[in-house]
């Protein structure tokens, strides 16, 4: 399905310019010519992308934006006549992602609507790869993310929560050297007023309650000098 695109302009050549034109691009247009509808158009519709002047009646597009940003995430690119400064600040102050000054070229709008749109398009893709990726398996090991559970051989551990998230991050880093002073930085935070000490200390609690003999590790591997490496 073709993506959406609601045009919000009160000045009617220019509505119909850039919905004739985004249609010819293979686009859904939408169009209102005032904020109410604006705003009830696209809760109603959910578009993937918002073309918002700025001056319009009643409302104009600065209280539009900081409305529509309240409960969406839509991209929203803003348009203007004027090309004062503080219109683009304010603009992206209260949520537009973009900003275009009138007059422009309809090639120009039309690269940055497809900019915006890949934008999107390509943090979608990573959220679902990160959802793809939310259990990991290492023989009869398995860290399950979305239920925020670890079991050895079905069974499932009891880890404290520093426990989980150590051994989410070490899972995460499968296979590379990961320093005492990157661990406690990722899993305890820069913030953190503890040494590194506390990260050895967490690292043998781990191994007593996954690893077949804690004295003898085989998944979480000490690399002397340099911290430590998961293998799984």
């Amino acid at each position: 399905m073709s993506e959406k695109i609601l045009i919000v302009e009160d000045e009617l050549t220019l509505q119909e310019t850039l919905a004739y034109n985004l249609e010819h691009q293979g686009y859904q247009v939408i169009t209102a010519s005032d904020g109410i509808t604006a705003i009830t158009l696209a809760k109603e519709s959910e578009p993937d992308l918002i073309l918002l002047d700025i001056m319009l009646p009643g409302m104009d597009g600065f209280e539009v934006c900081r409305i529509l940003r309240k409960d969406m995430t839509v991209p929203i690119l803003m348009l203007t006549a004027r090309d004062d400064e503080i219109d683009r600040v304010v603009g992206l102050e209260v949520g537009a992602d973009d900003y275009l000054t009138k007059p422009f070229s309809m090639r120009e709008l039309i690269a940055r609507v497809k900019a915006l749109l890949r934008r999107v398009r390509i943090m979608q893709s990573k959220n679902e790869e990160q959802e793809e990726h939310k259990t990991y398996d290492f023989s009869n090991l398995r860290i399950d993310e979305s239920r925020h559970e670890v079991l050895i051989d079905k069974t499932p551990l009891n880890l404290k929560p520093k426990e989980y998230d150590l051994l989410l991050y070490l899972a995460r880093h499968r296979g590379l050297i990961l320093s005492r002073e990157q661990i406690l930085e990722e899993v305890w935070g820069w913030d953190y007023f503890g040494d590194s000490r506390t990260v050895d200390v967490h690292i043998r609690w781990l191994r007593e309650k996954i690893e077949e003999d804690p004295a003898n590790p085989k998944r979480i591997i000490t690399i002397r000098s340099a911290g430590y490496r998961f293998e799984g």
